[in-house]
């Protein structure tokens, strides 16, 4: 199944640097990765054109001008941009695990989306990383437990590795904490429900929105924890001036069985 990683970006570079390695280092490679830059300068695209080289997938910048925080809007100009039949959605923040790419693509189902969780890194813990430039995607258990036990990341439990598949089904129409630093579709599901809504302004809640359309539209949530955890470096919090805004719309979404955007990716197709 092709398949396409989207990881948004705004300038940080050291991040998403630390970001590329992990997925150069996956168990598998038979993927395209898709930068979605929600503006960032120069730093940020001379840093993809050196990875471009040498990275062992297809790796592609998608960039739009600085009009403020529209994650939505870059993820959108990305998923428009591939034509695979599966995207896998990141944050440029977010550290992969060696595995995964590989798990999502072992749970992806007909009917499903998939969401994950993440272990969250402290301030002075990411600043030593990336200082380092640290091989977080390859360390083993032991080197993550001793970090809990130095209260550098917050929990160790979205690293147990759980088996089985029916579980993971049980909550068919959860919506609340969906995020799309770890989350995957089809993409024609995504392009049915006309992908995120850009009418959101700011940070907040699109990710929200996008799970309550697909569930709207008959495609259910499927969890992904305990096979896909991610390593969030820590940053300053958004503005979330305009969260106010955003929560109407997520209300009037919730409170109807509308599944596109009103303003979303087919303006890009």
């Amino acid at each position: 199944m092709k398949t396409a990683v989207i990881v948004t970006t705004y300038n940080r570079p050291d991040a998403l640097a630390a970001v590329l390695a992990g997925y150069s280092a996956q168990s598998v490679s038979d993927f395209e990765l898709l930068v979605a830059d929600d503006g960032s300068t120069d730093d940020t695209r001379r840093l993809v054109e050196e990875h471009t080289a040498r990275a062992p997938f297809r790796l592609r910048h998608v960039w739009q001008e600085d009009l403020g925080f529209r994650a939505g809007a870059a993820r959108n100009r990305a998923a428009a941009q591939s034509s695979a039949e599966y995207l896998i959605f990141a944050d440029g923040d977010c550290v992969p695990t060696r595995d995964f790419v590989r798990q999502h693509l072992a749970l992806a189902e007909a009917g499903y989306f998939l969401s994950g969780n993440r272990v969250l890194m402290s301030e002075t813990f990411t600043r030593e990383v990336l200082a380092e430039r640290a091989p977080i995607h390859k360390w083993h258990a032991a080197r993550w437990l001793r970090a809990w036990v130095s209260r550098d990341v917050n929990r160790l439990l979205p690293l147990l590795m759980l088996p089985g598949a029916a579980w993971r089904k049980r909550w068919p129409d959860q919506w609340h904490g969906v995020k799309t630093c770890n989350m995957s579709l089809a993409r024609a599901d995504f392009m049915r429900v006309n992908g995120f809504d850009e009418s959101y302004s700011g940070w907040g809640l699109e990710d929200s929105d996008l799970a309550i359309r697909l569930i709207h539209a008959g495609v259910h949530h499927k969890s992904a924890r305990f096979a896909t955890p991610v390593f969030h470096l820590w940053h300053r919090e958004n503005d979330r001036s305009r969260i106010t805004e955003n929560q109407k719309l997520l209300d009037e979404i919730i409170g109807s069985r509308r599944i596109e955007a009103h303003v979303g990716v087919s303006q890009y197709v």
